[in-house]
């Protein structure tokens, strides 16, 4: 049976990810997560499957497990939560990564590293492809989670060129779906929330700053695709996400027409060194895995909208 670990796996991505995996009864899910993000009521359902075990710990402290597989999803995604505690996320992104780059090279397991769209920090390019380096703003509120980051791809590559370790880096773009938390300060759920509540939908700035949103079926399809690949690891960081771009004043727009909401727009000041522009380029995932995305976002938003009205969404 093969020993997969999912490290924030009580997490958004990480419950919709064991959601898939788990169906495999050849697969052994173990989900580690410290519930600083992450919630138990995202992965109650797999308690009591033969092939699940949840470890209550923080990454940022050795584990010692035989694995076969590690998804290394674990940090705080969102900006009200990675900025709450800035020093433990750069230590989440940095030692946590290493603890599981130290776990894979001592078992041999093949380690996904989930790293993310920031790293590219408010873009000069458009899109944005691989090859770009970026502009972060390295001592900015942000900072913690896109420098955390940038160090933890550094390090997947440096072990993967030192020691040998099948390293796999995926670059994730905004992602919405089922099992996002009401309180996440992101801001399809903020939209979602503010919309079923008949409040006004707040937007930071003058709404004309554009996001790619992926359904998060699509998003964890293709991480278990690159984990799949082959048995030696990807050797470049790969975009994933959805290229369909959208301004923030058309998505509030589009939530507030499908929620059937009263809610009206209000604007605030725009927060420090958030991106003006986000939209991947994915030539590079589509030509190495053959991985696109196929959920439209009205499609998307109806089901995440649903979901938060309380629906069993599939």
């Amino acid at each position: 049976m093969k020993q997969i670990l999912v490290t924030g796996g009580a997490g958004f991505l990480g419950s919709n990810l064991i959601k898939l995996l788990i169906n495999d009864k050849n697969h052994h899910i173990i989900c580690v997560d410290n519930l600083q993000t992450g919630s138990k009521e995202n992965i109650y359902k797999f308690l009591k499957k033969p092939n699940f075990t949840f470890i209550m710990h923080d990454i940022t402290f050795p584990l010692y497990l035989e694995i076969d597989e590690i998804y290394n999803l674990a940090c705080p995604a969102s900006p009200i939560h990675y900025q709450m505690n800035p020093a433990q996320t750069t230590k989440t992104c940095v030692l946590g990564t290493i603890n599981m780059l130290e776990l894979a090279k001592k078992t041999g397991a093949r380690i996904l590293h989930a790293s993310t769209s920031e790293i590219y920090g408010d873009p000069l390019q458009h899109p944005q492809t691989e090859d770009y380096w970026g502009n972060v703003n390295p001592l900015g509120i942000r900072a913690c989670y896109d420098e955390g980051k940038r160090c933890a791809e550094t390090l997947c590559m440096d072990y993967q060129r030192q020691y040998g370790v099948k390293t796999d880096i995926v670059r994730i773009f905004n992602t919405y779906g089922p099992m996002m938390a009401e309180n996440d300060g992101r801001v399809i759920s903020n939209f979602i929330n503010q919309a079923l509540n008949n409040k006004d939908i707040t937007i930071y700035g003058d709404g004309k700053q554009t996001r790619s949103f992926c359904y998060v079926r699509d998003l964890v399809r293709g991480l278990i695709k690159i984990m799949n690949f082959n048995r030696s690891g990807i050797n470049t960081p790969l975009n994933i996400g959805n290229p369909r771009e959208f301004n923030i004043l058309e998505l509030a727009d589009l939530i507030i027409e499908l929620a059937e909401s009263d809610s009206k727009i209000k604007f605030e000041k725009l927060p420090e060194d958030d991106p003006t522009q986000r939209k991947p380029d994915i030539s590079l995932i589509k030509k190495t895995i053959g991985w696109t995305p196929y959920v439209q976002l009205e499609d998307g938003l109806q089901k995440t909208i649903n979901y938060f009205k309380g629906y069993d969404v599939h």
